[in-house]
């Protein structure tokens, strides 16, 4: 059969090579690291098999799965065209700009600024991973509003909010947040909003978190059940846990890569 789809998926040092249908139904996955092929619908093997061949190492071994687990489910069942995974930090802002280009001729965009900020901090976000979080990038909500990050792991769910602040200073007054010499914005307020719009997606308690990338100093006060830090200290999250087991983060994980998921909110 040709159209067949191989997608590659990497997480905790683990290979798997995801092959669905052409309509997005699952058909089976190769686990590279055993070089076992799980198969699922079993009228398609030989069309699997060629499939994978390319990609494939050594002799492979040929079944059915193995009893699958709630995550398994998750994803066998998600459609790559739904799957958030790939998106990376600032995904809306760099569609945004590829669009319709700078918003002014002779000033530097400040979207640039903000895209700058979203991308130092998801790369010290995706750091994370080895101490078992997910973190998903640019999740889109309806009414054209996004979520710059989405945090999830032993310590709870997080949604993140990334500020550039590179090289300024930044006082907190709830809901105000100040960053240099620009107006006061409250950004408090719209992180509280964003979190409750993801516990209504998930089911699930969410905090947020604001990220001033590059402060120079904070200035602090009330943040109302809002954790405030520097990008410097995200690091510093993988060390937090207690809250969810890993069967519970995986879940919440795939629940969350699902795009139709944010589409009730």
């Amino acid at each position: 059969m040709a159209g067949l789809r191989v997608t590659p998926v990497h997480r905790h040092g683990q290979a798997r090579l995801y092959v669905s249908l052409p309509d997005g139904r699952a058909a089976a996955w190769y686990d590279r690291d055993s070089g076992r092929v799980s198969l699922l619908l079993d009228d398609h093997r030989d069309a699997v098999l060629a499939a994978l061949r390319p990609y494939a190492v050594g002799e492979l071994l040929v079944g059915p799965p193995p009893v699958p687990t709630v995550a398994d489910l998750a994803r066998l069942a998600l459609h790559p065209d739904d799957d958030l995974a790939p998106n990376r930090p600032g995904e809306a802002l760099l569609g945004e700009l590829e669009r319709h280009g700078p918003a002014h001729r002779f000033r530097a965009d400040p979207r640039r600024r903000a895209l700058a900020a979203q991308e130092r901090a998801g790369a010290a976000l995706d750091g994370l991973d080895d101490a078992g979080w997910h973190v998903l990038h640019a999740v889109p909500l309806p009414g054209g509003a996004t979520l710059d990050h989405l945090l999830v792991g032993p310590g709870g769910v997080h949604t993140v909010r990334s500020v550039d602040a590179d090289g300024r200073r930044v006082r907190i007054a709830d809901p105000l947040v100040t960053v240099g010499r620009a107006a006061p914005a409250p950004l408090l307020r719209e992180a509280r909003h964003q979190a409750e719009r993801a516990a209504l997606a998930l089911t699930a308690a969410v905090r947020p978190l604001l990220v001033l990338v590059g402060a120079e100093r904070i200035e602090p006060g009330r943040a109302d059940g809002v954790s405030v830090l520097r990008d410097s200290e995200i690091p510093d999250l993988a060390r937090r846990g207690g809250i969810l087991k890993p069967a519970d983060v995986e879940s919440l994980y795939w629940t969350a890569r699902d795009r139709r998921t944010w589409q009730r909110v």
